[in-house]
């Protein structure tokens, strides 16, 4: 894919010190005008298996030896490369080079890609926490003067000094609170955030009026002491969100941009926009199809990996239904298109997953839910204080509004705007610790709901590779001789074969020749005179085995390579804690029905599902749902993306394709699937802290508040009880560690 404009360009991440913020998402002036005269062009690559900084030199290493790159930069948080070209160079040389190093590699649409948006957000609520924090010190430094007894001249002078500091901060770091509750009361309902608002202007206000009239008591120190606690809450939780991205989106940059039409009989290259139902269209082996259609001429095999999530390719020939996003492995094919652009299987798939991620986005958190009511109460109590005091008074506004201003301080929602953020980041800390990665700020509450779990096959129980299982049954001879064959192939089995072959320490025979591949069927050569197969049962005549399995034959004797997919580690622990927690198990996979009922029987999953297709997956999901059930969802491939995004919670393994782990709510970071168990223990001890954070809010409030409404908590002793309590529900956080 090549474009004339420019994309962010963002630093390493493998643990190193980050280069500044603004580098890292602004390219060069000079190379801005370069791509605008055409000399150079930009590749974005998703590279699915990229997961640790020695990736970064091979795959970097790997990209800079080819000719014409001038450029390339790994990021393994988003698992994308980005290559810097001269104009004119192909995205197909890249992945080839790619995959010669062992990477698997698919070129992304950079304009269906999401902004930094998100980043430059998080980076703006930390630069006004910042703020926030030193103003804050410094206030409580010169208030520390006022309460030691400064007095008089003393006193006024530093209570300015402190309105010089306080009032621009409340302006600068407040901005986030007072533009949500402008919109809230734009859209006519009473946010969180108008309490906040209210109380950040009030006592600001007031705290001016009272320094210009020379009064005893300034507040200043309880403004900037609100704005801190709460854009700490506020940080922690966007923090937690920070990571989540449409998997719509990334759904639809997997989509090819490109295809190769016949017109007249001769090839024209089409952006994939433009094609029409009808048009027939070349995938020559190692193209990906752009389009669902039907083929007309040639045969081969294809990986149905992205729609299926079974690694195992699927023969295809001629009248055989393919469909967009499927990967042709062995032979030309012409395919005459029957469903194109968002009619087509890709399309559709994102369709489904930006569906239901729209629903798991209507979840109330317990934080918001505690908000609904607790807006109103505030505002309630604070004008009702004014009123009472107004008229006990017989009219001292100033008295009234500081009794007013005092319930507000102390009913501030700091403490409750910590509760859920605060635990969320202790638990999230302890579960990355343990291999998982929390991308959604609502995800340890769902996780602690959970009745039911869902369970993917190929990628998620298994490691979705297959590798010999009798290979110490043949002569090495005959190995000699497959691996001979094998390693002309770029065929899953194939490949696995070669590489058996390799570590046992089998070299490929040398007296075999004239090897070439049979498209659809497998590899054949010439070995001492006599044909030599290595392929499908059928065609090299051989008896075929229950299990997967790959032929090879010469002469009259045939011999069966048989494949199995490695379980993945922790598998079974996982499934005898989910069982062992009272959790209903489900196996769900696109894999036919004597592989998928083996592992059942072998992990003791009492309900499964076999050739199940994405719709299928997305329903079981939807019908659990509806019946009841807390779905959680663990997959890795595009056939789980729209399952991912519709279950109640999902988790998906971090070798999964860039769409799995963007819709997931957690990413599995290691191989083993025993922290998932974990998760889920740990997710109920999360939800316990936050109902205990509230009790201790709820508690904190219910002895405070009176004290304000009958005027014996000044605004000053609200900030401080108010920060009291704040640090209360930190601590209680800080137990999950």
């Amino acid at each position: 894919m090549t474009l004339q404009s420019a994309f962010p360009v963002t630093e390493h991440e493998a643990g190193g010190m980050a280069a500044c913020p603004a580098c890292a998402v602004a390219p060069s002036a000079q190379s801005i005008a370069q791509l605008a005269a055409g000399r150079r062009a930009q590749i974005i690559l998703s590279l699915p298996a990229a997961h640790c900084a020695a990736c970064i030199s091979t795959v970097e290493g790997a990209l800079m030896a080819q000719a014409g790159v001038k450029a390339a930069r790994l990021n393994l948080t988003q698992r994308r490369v980005l290559i810097e070209t001269e104009a004119g160079v192909e995205p197909d040389r890249m992945i080839a080079a790619l995959s010669r190093a062992g990477y698997e590699a698919y070129e992304m649409d950079a304009g269906l890609l999401s902004s930094t948006k998100t980043d430059r957000a998080t980076r703006d609520l930390a630069m006004r926490l910042g703020v926030a924090f030193f103003s804050m010190m410094n206030v409580m430094l010169l208030s520390v003067a006022v309460w030691s007894g400064g007095d008089g001249a003393t006193r006024d002078m530093f209570h300015w000094i402190s309105a010089l500091i306080a009032i621009p901060t409340v302006a600068f770091s407040g901005r986030p609170f007072f533009a949500s509750a402008a919109r809230s009361l734009a859209a006519g309902r009473l946010s969180m955030d108008v309490p906040i608002s209210l109380a950040l202007t009030l006592a600001s206000a007031i705290s001016l009026y009272e320094t210009a009239q020379g009064g005893h008591h300034a507040y200043f120190d309880a403004a900037v002491m609100l704005c801190f606690f709460l854009l700490l809450g506020r940080y922690l939780d966007h923090r937690t969100r920070a990571m989540a991205r449409s998997a719509a989106e990334e759904l639809a940059a997997l989509e090819v941009p490109r295809a190769t039409v016949l017109v007249g009989g001769a090839e024209v290259v089409r952006p994939t926009r433009d094609l029409a139902i009808g048009d027939i269209i070349r995938v020559r082996p190692g193209g990906r199809v752009p389009v669902d259609g039907v083929i007309v001429a040639g045969m081969s095999e294809m990986d149905r990996s992205l729609l299926t999530g079974e690694s195992l390719p699927a023969f295809a020939g001629l009248g055989a239904q393919v469909l967009a996003g499927e990967v042709n492995l062995t032979g030309p094919l012409d395919i005459r298109a029957t469903a194109v652009g968002r009619a087509s299987a890709l399309h559709r798939m994102a369709d489904m997953v930006a569906i239901a991620e729209g629903a798991k986005t209507r979840y109330t958190s317990l934080a918001e839910r505690a908000a609904g009511w607790y807006s109103p109460l505030v505002h309630l109590l604070s004008f009702s204080a004014f009123g009472f005091w107004l008229w006990q008074t017989g009219g001292d506004v100033r008295y009234a509004i500081n009794i007013s201003a005092a319930v507000l301080i102390i009913t501030c929602p700091c403490a409750l705007g910590l509760a859920v953020p605060a635990v969320v980041t202790s638990a999230s800390g302890k579960l990355f610790r343990r291999g998982l990665l929390i991308k959604n700020g609502t995800a340890l509450e769902r996780l602690a709901q959970v009745d039911t779990v869902v369970l993917d096959k190929t990628g998620t129980l298994t490691m979705g590779a297959p590798t010999p299982v009798d290979f110490a049954a043949h002569p090495a001879q005959i190995v000699a001789l497959a691996a001979a064959l094998a390693q002309a192939s770029s065929h899953p089995l194939a490949v696995s074969l070669a590489a058996a072959a390799k570590a046992r320490g089998i070299a490929p025979s040398h007296d075999v020749t004239q090897i070439r591949e049979v498209a659809g069927f497998g590899i054949e050569g010439r070995y001492q005179g006599r044909t030599l197969r290595l392929g499908r049962a059928e065609w090299v005549g051989a008896r075929p085995l229950d299990i997967t399995a790959s032929y090879l034959r010469w002469g009259e004797v045939s011999h069966a390579f048989g494949f199995e997919d490695q379980l993945r580690n922790g598998a079974q622990a996982a499934v005898d804690a989910f069982a062992a927690m009272g959790k209903t198990v489900y196996l769900i996979s696109g894999d036919t029905a004597g592989p998928v009922a083996a592992l059942a029987n072998r992990l003791g999953i009492g309900f499964w599902t076999a050739a199940a297709l994405p719709e299928d997956k997305l329903r079981l999901v939807a019908d659990l749902s509806a019946q009841g059930h807390r779905v959680l969802m663990v997959g890795d491939g595009l056939n789980d993306t729209a399952a991912l995004a519709g279950a109640h919670v999902s988790i998906s393994p971090a070798s999964a394709l860039d769409a799995a782990r963007v819709a997931a709510d957690i990413v599995l970071l290691g191989a083993d699937m025993a922290p998932i168990a974990d998760a889920l223990r740990i997710a109920g001890q999360a939800r316990r802290r936050i109902l205990e954070n509230f009790t201790l809010s709820a508690a904190y409030n219910v002895i405070a508040v009176p004290l304000a409404l009958v005027g014996l908590a000044t605004p000053l002793a609200a900030a401080l009880a108010m920060s009291l309590s704040s640090i209360t529900v930190s601590l209680n956080a800080l137990r999950l560690k």
